[in-house]
């Protein structure tokens, strides 16, 4: 049976190796870190400030979090 450690010096040395692929790879990691920075801040963006109005509403939430419901 291939022992781990084999795998990962196949891998290793694949990219060891590797000319273009390289770069493509490098392009691909800031594409995702671009994508997931765009995501977290635009649709992921829910606060306590963008999700209630009132301060009320902000104290009725934090109550109902800390008594649990």
């Amino acid at each position: 049976m291939i022992s781990i450690k084999n795998i990962f010096v196949f891998y290793i040395d694949g990219f060891k190796n590797m000319k273009v692929g390289k770069s493509l790879w490098k392009i691909i990691t800031i594409k995702l870190l671009i994508i997931l920075v765009v995501l977290n801040y635009f649709v992921y963006d829910k606060t306590i400030k963008t999700e209630f109005k009132t301060a009320d509403e902000k104290s009725n939430f934090v109550y109902q979090n800390l008594k649990g419901k």
